[in-house]
């Protein structure tokens, strides 16, 4: 593991967490992820958190859902990164988050991690296929794809949800047609969630839900914008990001 790393936090400091110095660290992408998944079809929740990073997504969802009597796995192809997670679970108290290092390109072995054997599956893709790699390789690693696209990231996370398992993914807007058209008739009822960085600006993120099997039909959320055009955050993205709510709790 590597020895320069720093002590973070998130959720306004309820949950500590272990970084690198130099190289991929969370986003506020993370955070918006975890609270997308609704807290009350999550009560003995499988939760597998795909590309998990430094575990800032499956941290945050141990925090709100702890009460919920849920398991979290997380899988990370750099090994530095999965080890600082599990560090950092294991910091938190979070005795049911365990990260495992591990190449989704590749057959998994972990008797742990089996397909149509969760209930919720949460990730955090590379975004691009052709964007200029980072000089550092973890953030180039992290963000951009390798020998994979995201279709067939998309394929691993369908395969390890059980029928109508619900899957999360946040990505870039650009990503949207290929997410759509890779689930269709594979998986229904899908929810897309615009992110504004500021209102009037054009969307840069979305975040996408679909359920397995499901035939449901799409619907498009109201927007939802981070920044006030101070640059301070919205009431609602306080909540989020430094409460710990979840969208849900908006309604």
């Amino acid at each position: 593991m590597t020895s320069e790393y720093t002590n973070d936090y998130l959720l306004d400091k309820q949950v500590k967490i272990f970084q690198p110095v130099s190289g991929y660290r969370a986003s506020t992408d993370a955070v918006l992820l975890a609270a997308a998944v609704e807290k009350d079809k999550t009560v003995n929740a499988r939760i597998l958190d795909v590309g998990s990073g430094t575990g800032a997504i499956s941290l945050c969802l141990a925090q709100r859902l702890q009460q919920n009597n849920v398991q979290i796995v997380g899988l990370e192809i750099q090994s530095e990164l999965a080890e600082l997670a599990d560090l950092s679970a294991k910091e938190n108290n979070f005795s049911f988050v365990k990260f495992y290092n591990e190449d989704i390109r590749k057959k998994i072995s972990n008797e742990y991690v089996l397909p149509c054997t969760f209930d919720v599956v949460i990730s955090n893709p590379p975004y691009s296929d052709h964007d200029m790699p980072s000089p550092n390789e973890s953030k180039a690693a992290a963000h951009n794809h390798n020998n994979f696209n995201l279709s067939r990231w998309l394929a691993f996370c369908l395969k390890m949800a059980k029928p109508f398992g619900r899957i999360y993914l946040v990505n870039r807007v650009e990503a949207l047609p290929e997410i759509c058209a890779f689930f269709q008739g594979k998986a229904g009822g899908m929810v897309i969630r615009s992110l504004y960085s500021k209102k009037g600006q054009e969307a840069k993120r979305i975040i996408v839900t679909v359920q397995k099997d499901s035939k449901a039909p799409c619907r498009i959320l109201p927007p939802f914008v981070v920044h006030n055009a101070d640059g301070n955050y919205t009431a609602e993205a306080q909540q989020i990001l430094r409460q710990g709510c979840g969208f849900a709790d908006f309604k």
